[in-house]
C-alpha cells in the first residue's frame, strides 16, 4: 500500500445537507454564489429522487425520468460539473442490496439523514453550457 498524505486542495467546499433538504436545490445555493467549479464527492441518503436518463442514441436524445418516493435509498455516488452557476450532477442512488439506479439528479431529491458533497471552485476559468444545434443539446464552452 501506499499512502500519500497532505493533499491540499485551496477552496474546496465541503457541505453537509440536513434531513428533509432538497439536494439538488442545497447545492444550487452554493453553485450560485462559486459560479463555476467541480462536484467531485457527495454521498448520503434519501427520502425521495428524481433522476432521468437517455433511452436512445438518435439526437436529440430521448429520455426517461424515474421518480423513487418515500423509501430508503443509499446516495452511493454523485459527481458534475457546476458552470455558469448551474449544477450538472449525475448520481447512482441503491435501495439497499437490492437494485441501484443511476442519471441526472433532478429537482425535488429529498435528503433522509444526511447528504456530504465535496466541491471544488474553478478560481481561473469561467464556463457556460450553450446549445449546439447539431446535437440538440447544450454542451459545456468556455464562457466569454
Amino acid at each position: 500500500m501506499n499512502v500519500i498524505r497532505d493533499i491540499k486542495i485551496p477552496g474546496a467546499i465541503a457541505i453537509y445537507v440536513e434531513p428533509g433538504r432538497m439536494l439538488l436545490e442545497a447545492i444550487t445555493e452554493i453553485a450560485n454564489e462559486i459560479k463555476n467549479g467541480v462536484v467531485i464527492s457527495g454521498i448520503g441518503t434519501l427520502k425521495s429522487c428524481k433522476l432521468h436518463c437517455i433511452t436512445g442514441t438518435s439526437f436529440p436524445p430521448a429520455e426517461e425520468f424515474i421518480n423513487l418516493e418515500d423509501e430508503p435509498l443509499e446516495l452511493v455516488s454523485l459527481q458534475g460539473i457546476i458552470a455558469d452557476g448551474k449544477p450538472h450532477l449525475h448520481a447512482v442512488v441503491s435501495r439497499g442490496f437490492k437494485q441501484n439506479y443511476s442519471g441526472h439528479l433532478e429537482d425535488s431529491s429529498e435528503v433522509l439523514y444526511l447528504a456530504e458533497i465535496l466541491l471544488i471552485p474553478f478560481e481561473n476559468k469561467k464556463l457556460t453550457r450553450r446549445l449546439n444545434p447539431e446535437l440538440g443539446v447544450s454542451v459545456l464552452q468556455e464562457a466569454d
